[in-house]
Order: structure tokens, then sequence, then C-alpha cells
């Protein structure tokens, strides 16, 4: 009996135990459940310090100026949703890192100049720099820009996901440029109302249909050259566009370089460089279905010839659009014989930020461009809002996202001194010179132009 009373006892007990444990516990009873809660309160007491310390670890640059130089002002007006937001992560950056960030507005006609002798003299101008990869060639070659493996490291963003910034093409074989996301368009654009005047077959369904090449661009630029009023003189016209944008960009969508950066080595004589010359000559000299409106073959001011409406079909970029009057459609350039999809333009102006050779602290100073650009979306896709304003249709917004953005081959062959791509134009197209004999007299000068920048 008194073993039972005493069992009882220890029973009522643990009863009364197992009751406060209920009474306290706002979930299950399971004392498994129990344990897992202790476990994580303690893991994240043992996280919080970590987290704090983390913080903590922040550079303090003691008041540093971080200055982020281009030839426009990239100062956020706050005018839209995005731009206060991001100028509240400025400010909330400038408060971690104990600096203030100073965008510098460089003339286009002094920047250069300014960033040369700045690093020479070991005080860059600016911690990062706007470039165009055409000038950005040199300095990488004479070891004045750092590559993205001196100021990133595996976590940073640019080396994973890329949704805040992005790495840019290699340069001379190595990576040093990088920016933030974007959209941009460069192709063939058309004036769809030309188009439906002549009865011209919309150029997204030539493309989709695959027939897209050179020849079938050549067949409509012939058939959109006409005497449309019975006068007995040609106003309208398949074509137009300054010869310097023309060349590179046939070449490009043929596969071919004119000046390899990577290699170091001339492209003239490239066989897919030289039928690119060969065939803008003949649209030129032997079909003749090129609007020249100043009468000179190779001045750049043929660039904007197409503004007067009497042109089918252009070279355009996204920023030269918007004062035009009439609607514009946009598909990549026609496939060369011995071009891809993968590179459909010339990429010529292509820009981004570098950090120049001699910046303090390279590594903190990309780390805060990187973490300015966390700020929440307001577009449904990078571009969005840009690209808007540009373009009329939707079409021609999917035809840049889905077939033109990333298919542009780097060219860089303006940033090699006295490289002869201009006399070599010249000569082909104003004074019919062929294109053997042509790129035979100018080869060896392209050589001699970029060993000059060898190290």
């Amino acid at each position: 009996m008194k073993k039972m009373k005493v069992l009882s006892l220890v029973l009522m007990a643990l009863m009364l135990i197992v009751t406060a444990c209920g009474g306290n516990n706002t979930g299950s009873n399971n004392p498994a459940n129990e344990n897992v809660s202790a476990n994580n309160g303690a893991a994240k007491n043992a996280e919080a310090p970590a987290e704090e310390a983390k913080e903590e670890a922040a550079a303090d640059l003691g008041g540093r100026v971080i200055r982020m130089a281009a030839w426009w002002d990239m100062t956020p007006k706050g005018e839209t949703a995005g731009e206060k937001a991001r100028l509240e992560k400025i400010a909330e950056i400038e408060k971690k890192y104990n600096v203030k960030i100073e965008f510098v507005n460089v003339p286009f006609e002094e920047y250069m100049n300014k960033f040369t002798t700045t690093v020479l003299a070991g005080e860059p101008f600016a911690d990062i720099v706007q470039l165009e990869y055409k000038s950005a060639i040199a300095p990488v070659l004479k070891g004045q820009l750092l590559p993205l493996s001196e100021f990133t490291t595996a976590d940073n963003d640019i080396n994973n996901a890329q949704k805040l910034t992005i790495k840019l093409p290699p340069l001379a074989g190595g990576e040093y440029g990088f920016d933030t996301p974007g959209l941009s368009s460069v192709g063939i654009h058309y004036n769809r109302d030309l188009f439906k005047k002549l009865g011209l077959p919309d150029l997204q369904d030539v493309y989709n249909s695959g027939e897209w090449t050179w020849d079938k661009f050549l067949e409509i630029a012939k058939q959109a050259t006409r005497d449309t009023d019975n006068d007995g003189k040609t106003d309208t016209y398949g074509f137009s566009g300054w010869t310097g944008n023309i060349v590179p960009n046939f070449a490009a969508s043929n596969g071919g370089k004119i000046a390899d950066d990577e290699t170091g080595k001339e492209g003239l004589s490239d066989p897919r460089v030289i039928e690119a010359l060969e065939f803008v000559n003949r649209l030129y000299n032997q079909e003749n279905v090129v609007f020249v409106k100043g009468g000179n073959k190779t001045d750049y001011n043929e660039f904007n010839t197409y503004k007067d409406g009497n042109v089918a079909m252009f070279i355009g970029y996204e920023w030269m659009l918007g004062d035009q009057p009439f609607e514009v459609g946009v598909v990549p350039m026609p496939i060369g014989p011995q071009g891809t999809k993968d590179f459909t333009y010339a990429n010529t102006a292509l820009g981004g930020k570098f950090i120049p050779k001699g910046i303090k602290d390279p590594q903190v100073v990309y780390q805060i461009f990187e973490e300015m650009q966390d700020v929440p979306p307001t577009e449904e896709y990078v571009g969005q809002d840009y690209m808007e304003s540009k373009y009329s249709t939707e079409a021609d917004i999917q035809m840049i996202r889905d077939n033109i953005q990333g298919t542009g081959m780097v060219y860089v062959h303006e940033g090699y001194p006295d490289f002869p791509i201009g006399a070599v134009i010249e000569d082909i197209i104003v004074n019919n010179v062929s294109v053997s004999s042509t790129v035979e007299k100018y080869k060896q000068q392209a050589q001699a132009s970029m060993d000059k920048l060898k190290p």
C-alpha cells in the first residue's frame, strides 16, 4: 500500500509538471517540439551577434568622397518613384560607409584627356568612370584600368545572379567593364508608313518566316527604290545611312570583325569582312538603292537622312528615335552568308563603368556601387519605360528583347590610332577601287595601328 501511495504521489506530481508545461506552450505539447524550439532560439541568439558583426564590418571610409564620372549628369533627379528610391538608397549607403557620393559631369570633348592625365599622375579624377569601349581599349592595354578580379569577390552579385550589376563583354581578352542591367536596340529600323504605301511585306513577318538574309534585304531595298509619281526621278529609296556605321554592322552580321581586340590582329583581310565590303559596295554602286541626300556617300550627316521619310530602311539605335514623322518598326540586321543569330550587329557604341588603377579601396568602391543598385523595381522588365517611349508597338519591344538584346559583337577599331577604316571605305565606295586591292593596300597599316597599343 505504501508503495502504491508513493507511486500515486509521483504520478500526480508528474501530471502537475506536464500540465504546467502545457499551459506555457502555445503549440504542441510534444516535448520534441520544445527541444526544437529551444534549439532554434539558441541558434537565433547565436546568429544575432554574427549579423550585427556583419553590419558593423561595413568599412568606415572616414567621410571620403566617392566620385562617379560620365559626360552627362548621372544624379537621380527624384522625379519618379524609382529615382526617389535611388536617392534614399544613396543616403543609406552614405551613412553605412561614412562616405559622400558625388556624380561628376565632364564634357565629352574633355573627358578622355582628363582621364589620361589624372591616371598618369596617380590620382584618377573619379573612382568609377564611364568609358566607351573604343576609348577603353588603350587604357586596358596600358594597364590603366583594373580587371574585375581585382575588386569583386565570389559573393558579389556580378559573379552570381547579375540582377544588380552585369559583366560587360571581354575587352582585349579580359573582363574590365561593368554596368547596371539595361535594354538597347541596334538593327534595321524601317518606315512602316512607307512600307504600307509601297505594299512591301512587314519586316517582322519576313524575320519570323526565317527569310531575313542579305539577299532578302537587297530584294526589298530594290522594291522600295522607285519613281512613285512617274516623273522620271527616283523618289523613294530602299536604304540610307553613314558608311562608317553601315560597313561594321554588315561585317558583324556576317560573323566578321574589322579589328580583333582579343587576338590583336587586323580583320580587314578576314573573308567575312571582305564579303561585307563587297555587299555594301553593291548597295551603293551597282544596285543604287541607297539615298545619299547631301551627295557625299561617306558624310556622317547621312546618318539622319532617314528622317525625310522617303527611305524604307536604315540602321537605327533606339536613342535616335522620337522626332521622326512616321511609325518605326525594328528587326535585327539581316544574316550574312557566313553569319549566325549569335551576333547580329556591331556594338561600336558600347560603354560601361570601369575602375581606374590608383583608386584606393577599389573593392569597397565597387561594393558601394553594387549596393546602390539594390532598389525595388518599378517596371515589369528593365528598360520598360524607356523602350515604350521609343517604340509604338509591343511587338517591336519583344523583337528587341528576344532577338537583338545581347547579340552585339564588340567593335573597337576606332580606338586604335590611325586605323584606316575611313580610307578603306572612301576608296571602295567613293573611288570605286576594288575591295581586294583596297584591303591589300591597307591591311598592313591596320595591323601597325593595332601593334602600337601592344604592351
